[in-house]
């Protein structure tokens, strides 16, 4: 079966997706080139949303990871990760695609099975709105969010942050996981991206850890009319990785940096050559 939202399928139900995907589902759904470029995006909106530090690498959570392409964008940052999701199927995809954070299959709903202040972030794509959902008639949604929160506030480090994607069904459902975020001692609030744009419209919900930061501003909110221009995320953030230096991705240096990251994790790389990176001719 379809998930719900018919075309929308970046709207996947990364915390309780078993009855949704099955081996099959698992792999269409991260071979969809238009649902990789979405989480993508809305990957490294919400890295960039936890102010994290540029002198060192961290460890971050991705709660509801799926296959890994959110986890994907971590790593290319530099920093390590922690994946959590509830579908076997997405974490063998996962295991498949070789990514290179860690994998655990859970239900978050249970709670953030890690040991106090071993995280610097957390972020969440598409996952947290389903844990309002009652799949089993013990199933209690505020229990479960409020579950979620408090190991997820206890987990990370004071004065990190945890920013959350979301696609809340209505105004109530927003208001119960905020409340049982806030319950949990979150501070913190919603960020809109694009609030006046039926498509890049985005929620975020932005936590802080101990400390009551400032909020960050959504993108497309200082002036309407340039709204349509900021919404065209690839071109725009690529110019924007360039000018603060950072490879291109598929680029010779890019592939030099991700071979190295493997090779600090243990892993077995191949030898560096005048040809890694170099582009193939086509046959014909």
């Amino acid at each position: 079966a379809a998930p719900p939202g018919g075309a929308g399928l970046h709207r996947r139900p990364a915390a309780l997706s078993l009855q949704f995907y099955d081996e099959a589902e698992a792999r269409k759904y991260t071979q969809n080139s238009r649902v990789v470029e979405i989480q993508s995006q809305m990957s490294e909106r919400a890295v960039e949303l936890l102010g994290l530090p540029e002198d060192r690498p961290c460890l971050l959570l991705d709660v509801g990871c799926g296959s890994g392409l959110s986890g994907d964008y971590i790593s290319e940052e530099g920093h390590y990760w922690i994946g959590m999701d509830i579908s076997p199927a997405m974490l063998d995809v996962a295991v498949e695609r070789e990514v290179e954070g860690d994998l655990l299959l859970a239900d978050v709903g249970h709670g953030i099975p890690f040991r106090p202040g071993v995280f610097d972030g957390c972020i969440s794509i598409s996952a947290v709105q389903w844990l309002c959902n009652a799949d089993k008639k013990s199933h209690s949604p505020p229990k479960r969010l409020y579950r979620f929160f408090s190991t997820l506030y206890t987990a990370l480090a004071r004065g990190s942050r945890a920013v959350l994607q979301l696609y809340p069904e209505n105004s109530e459902q927003l208001e119960l996981i905020t409340a049982q975020a806030m319950r949990a001692g979150f501070t913190g609030g919603m960020v809109v991206d694009y609030p006046n744009s039926a498509k890049a419209k985005k929620f975020f919900l932005c936590l802080f850890v101990g400390t009551s930061g400032t909020l960050p501003k959504g993108l497309g909110t200082e002036c309407a009319n340039e709204e349509p221009h900021q919404a065209k995320f690839t071109n725009e953030r690529t110019r924007f990785r360039n000018v603060k230096g950072k490879s291109v991705k598929k680029s010779r240096d890019w592939i030099l940096e991700k071979k190295e990251r493997r090779r600090r994790q243990g892993k077995e790389v191949r030898a560096d050559t005048k040809y890694t990176g170099r582009k193939r001719r086509p046959h014909f």
